[in-house]
């Protein structure tokens, strides 16, 4: 990664993380509360159905919607990342994200006006996947670069931890307002969204630019159409940042919001148990995604990665095995270690991995639209997820957890280190060549 010049300033690294995760962690509320009641309120509220695998299946298609737009976001995001700056990006697209979850929890049901109850809900969570799309790689950057070279594994994945600390608070609220009368046991999720994005706000307004785009800017390197450069000369990378991260997202997603609708569907134990289970992951999380970061700084990103990815593969049947019996213990321990086993090595890693991919005047770019491109797939897997069970039975949700698993860790070994503790402190452009090969 390119080194800042000497005039421009470097922010303190712990507050710049600190105050990327934390709204990060209140965009990732935003997008999670959605999933939570997508799998258990929705399909009623929305899409009047009493079947309820039908229920299920156009909750989640409306929540899959959301992660095909995120590509959008991750576009917009990098094209004014790279040329206007990194913070700028994230201040308006967590406005944006604040407006369309309050929103969301203002709309009419269908009993109340028919189908355009649904409508309305599909075009917010289309706003919401904009928006989220262009959150992540501002974020992370802004920690990295301002972060000292052989430490950005670590401050990396301080802002990586806003997701798990997101996904608590959704579900921790989505669990305390569920015994309010009616509506109000969704509805309340959303409206609180305002305090949380309102300090999101002021804490973001307090950190300075990042130090790379200040030095691209001062040697006038600022590019014009920096995202369409990066999809003419690095799209192969972006490729392999895609395919990277679906063990990750999409085992994230049938993790959570999958098995909290199939402990339903299979009729094995209230959903409530898959998060208990969520929340232990998680908040095991805001500590394992800081110890895998900091151990990439260490042994490298891609040995930290396959931890992650080859778990993935060996986790996917006993995870359902354990989940079927029914028992709250055998839950939370399923659900804890497709968190903190299978999905924290590899996210943990990404932030510092992906942005060492690319030069500092097309970072944001680079890595938005690689990490949002995979949300194409992802978005989809609770949808795939769901109608694999129809016709498999549990067994076929496994399968797909360790067809993900399989598919990154291969990617991964034909990938190339980056950290400089491993690769010796590589220039930017021997790296980025070494991983082009």
């Amino acid at each position: 990664m390119s080194q800042p010049t000497p005039a421009v300033r470097r922010d303190n690294p712990v507050k710049v993380s600190v105050a990327s995760m934390i709204g990060t962690a209140v965009e990732s509320y935003d997008f999670f509360i959605y999933g939570t009641a997508a799998a258990t309120y929705f399909g009623t509220a929305f899409f009047a159905t009493d079947n309820e695998f039908i229920g299920v299946l156009s909750s989640f298609a409306s929540l899959a919607i959301g992660f095909l737009f995120r590509p959008v976001g991750g576009y917009l995001a990098g094209h004014f990342g790279d040329r206007i700056g990194r913070k700028a990006v994230l201040l308006w697209s967590l406005v944006v994200m604040g407006v369309a979850t309050m929103a969301i929890g203002v709309l009419p049901t269908f009993a109340a006006v028919g189908v355009l109850a649904p409508l309305l809900l599909i075009l917010l969570r289309i706003i919401q996947g904009v928006a989220f799309g262009a959150e992540w790689g501002g974020a992370v950057l802004m920690a990295v670069e301002h972060a000292p070279a052989r430490r950005r594994g670590f401050f990396g994945a301080v802002p990586q931890i806003g997701i798990p600390a997101g996904l608590l608070l959704a579900n921790g609220t989505i669990l305390a307002t569920s015994g309010l009368p009616g509506d109000w046991a969704w509805r309340t999720p959303f409206l609180l969204s305002v305090v949380m994005v309102a300090l999101g706000i002021f804490i973001r307004l307090r950190i300075t630019e990042s130090p790379d785009f200040e030095a691209v800017k001062a040697q006038d390197r600022v590019r014009k159409l920096p995202a369409i450069d990066v999809l003419r000369s690095d799209w192969r990378i972006v490729l392999r940042i895609v395919a990277l991260r679906l063990a990750e997202t999409g085992g994230y997603y049938v993790t959570t919001a999958f098995t909290l609708s199939y402990v339903g569907l299979a009729a094995i134990t209230d959903s409530s148990n898959v998060l208990i289970g969520t929340l232990v992951g998680s908040a095991i999380g805001l500590v394992s995604h800081l110890a895998f970061g900091a151990l990439s700084d260490r042994i490298g990103r891609k040995r930290v990665f396959l931890i992650g990815s080859v778990f993935t593969i060996i986790f996917g049947i006993p995870m359902f095995l354990l989940i079927n019996t029914g028992s709250l213990v055998m839950i939370v321990v399923a659900v804890t270690l497709g968190l903190v086993l299978s999905h924290d090595p590899i996210f943990a890693v990404e932030s510092s991995w992906f942005s060492e991919l690319f030069p500092a005047d097309v970072r944001t770019s680079g890595i938005s639209l690689g990490y949002n491109g995979a949300s194409i797939v992802a978005g989809l897997l609770p949808f795939l997820a769901t109608a694999l069970y129809g016709w498999m039975g549990w067994l076929g949700p496994a399968l797909l957890f360790m067809a993900l698993g399989v598919i990154s860790t291969a990617v991964a070994l034909g990938a190339r280190e980056t950290a400089p503790a491993v690769t010796g402190a590589a220039t930017p452009e021997s790296r980025r060549e070494a991983v082009t090969a």
